[in-house]
């Protein structure tokens, strides 16, 4: 078995890795000083800086930082890509660096293209880059074009991109977040009426219990395990469930934490290891137990709720050895899990891509709805759920109008405000974007921000799909694999600022719907760069009539947050935020139990158990990001938590590995309905039958299987056979 380098999270090996990044980065101090601006954290939705300054979170604790947050301040401080290497590298040579080599080439500074059969990326002017992403929107029409935006945005530039988009005439209009957490937001609004967490950052020092099921924030969110800790300390309890047995889940050390860093804090007081895809079985298995105990609200849940009735007939219907067997995990562990949460007044529940990644993702989060409204955990302070969002302002994105459907009144707002009739049928999601790409539909894209490429499965389809596309406009700090794999037949890509480079002050959302202003600042590196507000601007202004828009005035933050406060809901607070610097969006949290849907109760909804049933000799696989990752950008090959030293492996358990004769280190054949990867067996603590590998390299054999509700696509409850080499290569031969 792989042995990490740590005994914990955090740590010595922390602060060692931040002294690393600041000289990469031109010193410590610079980076400190980048840090401690008055920004928003680049990284993970949780939550920081801002007017209270950077390594400061919403309730102005300090020092608030983390290794995400100093990789990506470290990397927008790197050199730049230099005029010869685009010159002296040939785009098939760029097309064989990993994710992590491309990470490693640095800033884009100026405005780069490559043509059908060019065999490199040139440099061209701003004006060049322009009037050709112009041209090629005038080329195409409304409906041969989509725009996508990532996280990484502000919400000015997110609310420009949706305006100019509609103006010109389509609601092919989405982000990143139908590749994560679509299905949360479906779930919950099903579940009480708003797409989002339903509790404020306090709430978490309030609970008595964390059930973190499906994430990692150890090594993705790793600010949140501050918060775990302190859970602890009050004498609360934190219940684990991750087929994977994580280290950073186990015991964390804080660097800014005198106890913790010297001692080291306990995490999990219960981990409980699924199998992968088993979680509608378990949560109802825990459910179950929970009726059995008499440990349901029913008080709350008769005054507060609706569909119990049906859930509890189900429940009666469900056999403890069904349940076990799609579970895997037995009747007596369900139970104390039970236990644990019926001794709790006030839990939060909150998951990430663990739950959202399936066929079934939808179904996950209300399974997990069912357990907290069964409790009474929802309505009230330091309980209730909350999606574990993996982008600094991907929900800002989406409330900035970054969909395919906006709400009615969004949309009159839009038309009285403009002056322009909106668009009429429903926008493409993002995989809807992808597929008409694939059928030669699509002639021209706008990309702000981002990896589409990396984000899909099946990366030869995706591939293809892209390459199809007339004109692909990529707006990116730096550049990626989805610039070379995922570039249109006409590639052009234009170099952004950083948030805390722009010269005007922007805003962004946490996942906890509390709105920041982010001073700006100066750029880390010298070139080209432009606003994203700027860059969008400056193509609408060669596409759309004059008349249409004072683009002086769209080019004014100040302005845009004006409009963005008329016309998107909750955000009416955004105009005057310069006076403030922080808001909290109303309507969204819930502290009473009055919800927002139609009757004003929270909905019980029935959960089947998913049609999901291994072939005999096939493991379940999903796919995960390692600790030196955030989202698609690899910053470091090795997984100092998990021991790997590489990203080709498949982790697998001790008793499977046996039952394949492979030890660690050996090299197999990993096999699913969609492709072949050969790969690297690293042992590891994972529930026999399931076996992991690393997000996005094993997107070559990850299907096109969504889930149909959000529109999500699969990365995890992957069918997959796995062989040794040598016995694959013998049976070839």
């Amino acid at each position: 078995m792989a042995r990490p380098r740590v005994r914990s999270g955090g740590g010595l090996a922390a602060l060692a890795y931040t002294l690393r990044k600041g000289r990469e980065a031109g010193g410590v101090i610079s980076l400190y000083r980048r840090l401690r601006s008055n920004n928003a954290c680049k990284t993970c939705a949780l939550g920081m800086g801002g007017q209270s300054g950077g390594m400061v979170n919403e309730a102005g604790h300090f020092p608030e930082v983390c290794k995400k947050s100093i990789q990506a301040q470290a990397g927008d401080m790197a050199r730049t890509i230099s005029e010869r290497f685009f010159a002296r590298t040939p785009i098939a040579e760029m097309a064989a660096a990993s994710a992590a080599e491309f990470e490693r080439l640095g800033r884009l500074a100026f405005p780069v293209i490559a043509e059908e059969g060019d065999t490199h990326f040139r440099r061209i002017s701003w004006d060049e880059a322009l009037q050709r992403t112009v041209e090629a929107l005038r080329d195409a029409s409304p409906d041969q074009t989509f725009f996508y935006a990532s996280g990484r945005s502000s919400n000015e530039a997110a609310y420009l991109l949706q305006l100019i988009a509609r103006a010109y005439g389509t609601n092919n209009v989405h982000n990143c977040s139908y590749y994560c957490h679509a299905a949360s937001g479906v779930a919950l609004g099903k579940v009480y009426g708003s797409g989002t967490s339903s509790v404020v950052l306090d709430d978490l020092d309030r609970a008595d219990l964390a059930l973190v099921i499906g994430a990692n924030p150890a090594s993705n969110h790793p600010r949140l395990i501050t918060k775990l800790i302190n859970l602890r300390r009050r004498g609360g309890r934190v219940m684990v469930i991750n087929p994977l047995r994580e280290l950073g889940l186990e015991k964390f050390r804080v660097p800014s934490d005198w106890r913790s860093m010297l001692l080291g804090s306990k995490i999990s007081d219960l981990y409980l290891q699924p199998h992968v895809g088993g979680d509608v079985a378990l949560l109802k298995g825990i459910l179950k137990a929970l009726a059995e105990i008499d440990a349901v609200d029913t008080s709350f849940v008769s005054a507060c709720t609706e569909g119990w009735e049906e859930v509890e007939k189900d429940l009666s219907a469900s056999q403890w050895p069904e349940l076990e067997a799609a579970s895997g995990v037995t009747r007596a562990e369900m139970a104390d899990a039970a236990r644990m949460l019926a001794s709790a007044e006030r839990g939060i529940s909150m998951w990430a891509m663990g739950l959202t990644h399936h066929v079934h993702g939808v179904d996950n989060v209300l399974a997990l709805a069912n357990l907290s409204l069964a409790r009474g955990w929802l309505g009230n302070a330091g309980a209730g759920l909350l999606p574990i969002r993996g982008h600094s302002n991907v929900q800002g994105v989406g409330s900035c109008g970054v969909s395919p459907k906006l709400k009615a009144a969004f949309a009159e707002k839009m038309e009285e405000a403009y002056g322009f009739r909106m668009p009429t049928g429903e926008g493409q999601d993002t995989y809807s974007s992808m597929t008409a790409a694939h059928e030669g539909a699509i002639r021209a894209c706008i990309l702000l921000g981002g990896n589409l490429f990396a984000s899909n499965p099946d990366r030869l389809w995706a591939s293809n799909a892209l390459r199809r596309i007339g004109m692909s406009c990529s707006i990116t700090t730096k550049l990626n694999e989805g610039h070379v794999h995922g570039r249109g037949r006409t590639a052009v890509i234009l170099p952004a600022l950083a948030r805390d480079e722009e010269a005007q002050a922007t805003t962004q959302e946490s996942m906890f719907n509390f709105v920041r202003l982010s001073d700006g600042g100066t750029p880390a590196v010298r070139g080209e760069m432009r606003s994203e507000v700027d860059i969008i601007s400056s193509i609408a202004e060669g596409v759309l009539p004059s008349r249409v828009f004072d683009w002086s005035s769209l080019r004014s933050h100040s302005k845009l947050r004006e409009e963005i406060s008329k016309v998107v809901p909750g955000y009416a607070a955004l105009g005057s935020i310069e006076d403030g610097g922080e808001f909290q969006i109303d309507g969204r949290t819930f502290h009473e139990p009055r919800f927002s849907t139609d009757h004003g109760r929270a909905v019980f909804h029935v959960t089947p158990l998913p049609d999901f049933d291994p072939a005999e000799g096939e493991f379940r696989l999903m796919t995960l990001r390692s600790e030196g990752q955030f989202n698609t950008v690899v910053y470091e090959e090795e997984d100092l938590y998990r021991g790997n030293s590489r990203r080709d492996v498949v982790m697998m358990s001790e008793e499977d590995a046996r039952s394949l004769g492979v030890g660690e280190g050996d090299r197999v054949v990993v096999e699913s309905e969609t492709g072949s990867m050969v790969a690297v067996a690293a042992i590891a603590q994972i529930r026999p039958g399931s076996i992991a590998m690393y997000y996005p390299e094993a997107n070559a054999i990850v299907p096109r299987r969504l889930d149909e509700r959000s529109k999500t696509p699969a990365f995890k409850s992957i069918c997959v056979k796995v062989r040794p080499l040598a016995e694959t290569a013998q049976s070839v031969a």
